[in-house]
């Protein structure tokens, strides 16, 4: 066996590789870059799992960040749970090939409950009083507390919301290095989300993400230097590319403008009754899954979101079997935007209206994906004075809500998921394996086993 690590740049595309990437321009220069055709949906989730399984969405079942569940009648975005994907991963495929095979799994996602060796993934502490802490979650789980002891603990706030940073992926590739150190496992995974955030803000616009990409490039370095020196195989890759939007698409308000959608009223504020509802979707960047509780009204459904601008295509049965999306978790109907169109799950028509966790980074109650998380409400002057006063409430034990989010969706200029786009927004994959130019998400897998057991 040959010792392989996977270092994951999300965001990373040849669209952003160049002059503020010195240090990957000379890697690749050395090795070869191949374009991966990206998954479908070309989100974290199902790429991930496109990768580790060499399955498709009609296999493993993630078909995407999130979907509804048609028994609790409730939407489920960012579960943690291995179990979840419904296909035998890498390490367990090695494993039976080499008992000596071991892996360690940094921050890639479904990292609970994983047959990996070593692990770490983000799990905040939840308190009764409505406290988030950061934190994360281990196994071992005495590992929490020897990398927490020696790196700090893990920047959650840096790791999504208005205040992420280089922070959290140096955190991250600390940790991974510390495990290598102490166990050198066979295979090692590193998820490195910097990217992610400057792109879904900005977009490419090299004036605003500059130093971002210098220092993603800089943490690489580092880390491949590192591996280098312990005559490991190294791949870099991403799970897509991320191209400039500017077309927000609000898909609930649709259905509900036209009667489909229902929602609750609970303490002055508007909850989507998904339950009640005779449609609805789970916004997740540029696809959307809608539901259909009433398939009476499945072909008019279909006939209002083939007619929305910014619209691709909307799949049905025949669509989502050529796309490997006819899953039971995947909407009725699976709505794809054009390259420069998005879709955000508000439902509510009038902002006085909106729940209250709208306003709050808050991923595991809202009912889709929300990049606007990623900013403090621009519109309000003292946004920070007003985020330093919630701040305040939380380290003097007072209940809080870090109410600060803006509900303006044209804030966001970059994102992901369709296939609508140029060959210069696919994710990449580089190594010193021989490869096509070309490569399906499902073939990462051969080629990450391939170098682990020098199979040609």
């Amino acid at each position: 066996m040959k010792k392989t690590v996977v270092i994951d740049i999300v965001g990373l595309s040849t669209s952003v590789i160049g002059e503020f990437t010195p240090f990957l321009q000379k890697y690749i220069a050395k090795n070869r870059l191949t374009h991966i055709k990206p998954a479908f949906p070309a989100v974290t989730t199902t790429a991930q799992s496109c990768y580790i399984t060499g399955k498709n969405p009609d296999v493993h079942g993630i078909v995407g960040n999130g979907w509804y569940d048609r028994e609790a009648c409730e939407m489920k975005f960012w579960k943690q749970s291995n179990k979840l994907v419904h296909a035998e991963k890498i390490w367990e495929a090695a494993k039976r090939k080499n008992p000596k095979f071991t892996s360690s799994k940094m921050f890639w996602w479904y990292n609970m409950y994983s047959s990996v060796d070593f692990s770490a993934t983000p799990r905040p502490q939840y308190h009764s009083d409505g406290v988030k802490m950061p934190d994360c979650y281990t196994f071992p789980a005495d590992l929490r507390e020897k990398l927490q002891a020696k790196f700090g603990t893990f920047p959650l706030f840096k790791f999504w919301g208005p205040n992420t940073s280089i922070d959290c992926s140096k955190w991250i590739a600390d940790a991974a290095l510390e495990v290598d150190k102490e166990n050198d496992p066979t295979l090692t995974l590193i998820y490195l989300p910097h990217l992610d955030y400057c792109l879904q803000k900005f977009g490419v616009d090299f004036s605003k993400i500059r130093k971002d990409l210098l220092e993603i490039d800089a943490l690489v370095e580092e880390i491949v230097n590192y591996y280098e020196q312990k005559s490991a195989n190294i791949i870099l890759l991403s799970e897509y590319g991320i191209n400039n939007v500017s077309r927000p698409i609000h898909i609930n308000r649709i259905l509900r403008e036209n009667g489909l959608l229902s929602v609750r009223v609970e303490s002055g504020h508007e909850l989507l009754d998904c339950g009640a509802s005779k449609a609805f979707a789970a916004a997740d960047h540029q696809i959307a899954h809608v539901y259909i509780n009433d398939l009476a009204e499945k072909a008019r459904i279909k006939s209002i979101l083939e007619k929305i601008d910014g619209v691709a295509v909307v799949m049905d049965e025949a669509e989502k079997q050529e796309n490997h999306i006819n899953h039971d978790r995947a909407g009725d109907l699976v709505v794809m935007a054009k390259a420069d169109s998005w879709f955000t799950y508000y439902y509510w028509n009038d902002d006085k209206l909106a729940p209250d966790f709208a306003r709050s980074v808050d991923i595991h109650n809202k009912p889709g994906y929300d990049p606007v998380e990623m900013f403090m409400n621009p519109a309000n002057p003292f946004i920070k004075l007003r985020a330093a006063y919630k701040l305040a409430r939380k380290l003097l034990g007072f209940r809080y809500r870090m109410d600060v989010i803006p509900l303006d969706a044209t804030l966001i200029k970059g994102s992901h998921g369709t296939l609508d786009i140029g060959k210069e927004f696919y994710p990449v994959l580089i190594s010193s394996q021989n490869q096509p130019n070309e490569i399906a998400a499902t073939d990462v897998y051969n080629v990450i086993w391939n170098s682990i057991f020098e199979e040609k």
